[in-house]
């Protein structure tokens, strides 16, 4: 897995709604820094949908490996409009760097 590989992933199909900065701004997605190892639909202050905050999911590699393939599928009733990522090495690279930057 390449961080560097994922941040360029990161450029291209996620920092248009998301931020990954400690007090990063809430975009039309949520600010990611300390999502790993926490429930979804708990950034303080974004509006998530009731399909993200009642998921139980709990972000870790595994998770979202599955989500980021194709998150409406995953997560029935999200707001997240994004198609997905279908590339199974897009995603583990994607994962190391979210990894590295979301994490104090």
């Amino acid at each position: 897995m390449s961080e560097k590989k994922g941040a360029k992933v990161f450029k291209q199909k996620c920092s248009q709604c998301h931020t990954v900065e400690d007090g990063g701004a809430h975009k039309q997605g949520p600010n990611l820094y300390g999502f790993f190892g926490r429930q979804s639909g708990q950034a303080e202050g974004y509006s998530y949908s009731s399909a993200n905050k009642k998921s139980g999911v709990i972000w870790a590699d595994d998770t979202l490996f599955e989500y980021l393939e194709n998150p409406k599928k995953y997560m029935k009733g999200t707001k997240m409009v994004f198609a997905g990522i279908k590339k199974e090495a897009e995603r583990k690279n994607l994962i190391a760097y979210l990894k590295k930057s979301c994490t104090a």
